[in-house]
Order: structure tokens, then C-alpha cells, then sequence
């Protein structure tokens, strides 16, 4: 999920040369077909489709119902351009749309609103988390959305849409743009309640067994957090400034459940650094398990040599095979001096057994 610093530098590099505002796809192209849908919608009625070219969008522009257009792929930098030239969006706004890399921020201009949000999600084959931007335009009467791939977190939204009797529906665009955020911000929670099982089942291994494999997975969590926490807190950013800005385009009755959405976001963010600190604690507790683990072991070869040393030193003594060694001539010298190795061996035993070394 992190991307190392060749692909990053290798990505950079394709727009090196170019004039601002040059529109190039830089990312992977995570989608074969480019899908274009398209939700047009006012309290007493709803239409959805699918559109088979972007021009189809058009006539939407200037009716007076919300109209939610989203376009799934960016690769078809054509599609991206026709529909900048009609809405009448900077070339500069169309780059950063390209550019999957962008932070998340915000721009606002006389017409429209720009933003960039990471959307996070979970591989079900390899159970990473990844993320996707999503650049978001957010006009008088409409709101594009511009995605890497076909799928998303906003089917809530859509099904709200399509219920007569939802909030949504009365409301402009402004508050389909936060509903947009709304589903974003919540499913981090979602993401980070997975994050929280994976640490507590982590927290157990590292008690019972610390393997370098759970090493391992501390590391790859810990990196997680890192992307997670770098999509998260310019999410922060982006809501303070669009709650101290005046905006034509947003209304003062969407300015409520905008704060509540920052509060929210303030959750996940601090959900995000207890997190941190959880594993940066694991970290801790598997080099102490190590160490102590360690420790054990180390104890009982002490013990062995404690026990053996004085046992060796007897063996030794009687094993020099001088002329003049008065108790190789006794015959009961081998068992006597092996009683008496063995009195000791017992007596050592005994002693570490009062000082609970055993």
C-alpha cells in the first residue's frame, strides 16, 4: 500500500517537461472501460442512468433539479478534458484531477469548489487496506465525481436518492457534496474497527508467542496508520476551511451537518493516533517478550553450568592420573567420589530451588 520511493519518483516523472495545466493520467489505470453515470433529481422525482458519452451530461448544466455526475476512471484524459471545457473548470483543476497523487484539499473559485478526499477500502483476497482518491466538483447545481475504479462507499447516498421520503432530496447540491463526505468519514470507521481487531489479536501473540512474523505485521500496521493518518488529517484542514469561508455555493442550513462531519472527522483522527500509539507500545512489548523470553532460556543454562561447574572441577581433579593420588588406590573411591557429586548436584538444586530460580 505504500508506495516506495522509485515508483514515486518515476510517477512525478512523466509530467517533467510539460507546461501547468497539461493533462496527463498520473496513477494506474485501475479501470478498462471509462463509466460514466449520471443522477439528476428534485423532491418530487429521480432519473438515473448510465451514459454512453460525456456530452449526454451536458444539457444538465442548466436545469434547475441537483444533478450528480460520476465518472469511474480517469485514464481517458478526453473524457476529463470535454467535460472541464463545458463545466468551465481550470486546466490546473483538471491536473490535480489526473494526479492521483494529491493531498487532500480544498480550492474554492467564483463557480464551483474543488476538492480531493482519500477513500480507503479493504482487498478481501489480501485483507490490505488501500486507498483511491476522489476529486470531488461541487457547482451551483451539480456535483462531479471523479473516481480510479468502478466501486465505491456511496451506495447509502445513491439509496437515499432514490427514497422519496430522505432529507437529500429536498436539499441542494451542497448537502449531496457533504452527504458525499459523510459516507467517506464514515466508512474510516469502519476500516479503522478492522485495524482495532488486528491489533488486539496481535496484542495476544505477542504475549503468548512473539514470532519475527509478528514482527513483521507490526511493521505493516505500523505503515497502515502512517497512510491512513497522512489521508485523514488534511481531511481536518479542508472541513475548518470550508466552515470559516463564506461561500455562495454552500448554504448556511448545510453549515450544521458540516460541523458535524468535522467532528467526526476530529474521532477518526483520534482514533488514528491512539492506534499509533498501540503499536508503537507493541513494538515495546514484543522486544520485551523477546528479551524475557530470552532471559528464560539464558537462566536455565546458567543453572545447568551452576549445577555442572563444581561437578567438572571434581571430575578434573581425579582425573589428572598423578603416580601419587592416595584415593586411586581405595576401593571404594569411584563410588564415593560419585556419591559425593551428587550430594553436591542435589545440595545446588535444593538452594536455587529456595531462591525461586527454579
Amino acid at each position: 500500500m505504500v508506495m516506495t520511493m522509485s515508483r514515486l519518483i518515476k510517477k512525478s516523472s512523466k509530467k517533467r517537461g510539460l507546461p501547468p495545466g497539461a493533462l496527463i493520467h498520473i496513477g494506474e489505470k485501475k479501470t478498462e472501460n471509462t463509466r460514466i453515470s449520471l443522477i439528476d433529481y428534485s423532491e418530487n422525482k429521480v432519473e438515473e442512468k448510465e451514459l454512453k458519452d460525456i456530452e449526454e451530461c451536458f444539457p444538465f448544466k442548466k436545469k434547475p433539479t441537483t444533478t450528480w455526475i460520476n465518472i469511474d476512471g480517469l485514464h481517458d484524459v478526453g473524457v476529463i478534458e470535454k467535460i472541464g471545457n463545458y463545466f468551465e473548470i481550470h486546466p490546473l483543476i483538471l491536473e490535480d484531477i489526473l494526479n492521483t497523487d494529491q493531498r487532500p484539499k480544498m480550492e474554492d473559485f467564483d463557480k464551483f469548489i474543488f476538492f480531493v478526499i482519500k477513500m480507503l477500502y479493504v482487498d478481501e483476497k489480501t485483507k490490505e487496506i488501500h486507498s483511491e482518491q476522489v476529486s470531488l466538483i461541487l457547482g451551483k447545481n451539480f456535483v462531479i465525481s471523479f473516481q480510479e475504479s468502478i466501486g465505491d462507499v456511496f451506495d447509502s447516498v445513491r439509496g437515499r436518492i432514490r427514497s422519496g421520503k430522505t432529507r437529500i432530496r429536498k436539499r441542494g447540491p451542497d448537502y449531496l457534496a457533504y452527504a458525499l463526505f459523510d459516507a467517506v468519514v464514515d466508512n474510516y470507521f469502519s476500516i479503522l474497527e478492522i485495524i482495532g481487531e488486528r491489533i488486539e489479536t496481535m496484542e495476544e501473540d505477542l504475549v503468548t508467542n512473539p514470532e519475527p512474523k509478528t514482527l513483521q505485521k507490526i511493521y505493516n500496521l505500523k505503515r497502515e496508520m502512517i497512510y491512513i493518518r497522512k489521508s485523514v488529517w488534511p481531511l481536518r484542514e479542508v472541513l475548518n476551511n470550508l466552515l470559516r469561508e463564506e461561500s455562495k455555493i454552500i448554504k448556511d442550513p448545510t453549515h450544521v451537518y458540516l460541523r458535524d462531519l468535522y467532528d467526526h472527522t476530529i474521532q477518526v483522527i483520534d482514533t488514528v493516533e491512539t492506534f499509533r500509539d498501540l503499536i508503537s507500545g507493541m513494538l515495546d512489548i514484543y522486544m520485551s517478550s523477546v528479551s524475557n523470553k530470552m532471559n528464560e532460556v539464558m537462566k536455565v543454562l546458567t543453572i545447568f553450568a551452576a549445577v555442572f561447574i563444581p561437578l567438572t572441577f571434581i571430575a578434573g581433579v581425579y582425573g589428572m592420573n598423578f603416580h601419587y593420588m592416595p584415593e586411586l588406590s581405595w576401593g571404594w573411591g569411584y563410588f564415593g567420589i560419585l556419591s559425593i557429586m551428587l550430594i553436591v548436584g542435589i545440595t545446588l538444586v535444593l538452594y536455587f530451588k529456595s531462591k525461586k530460580w527454579l
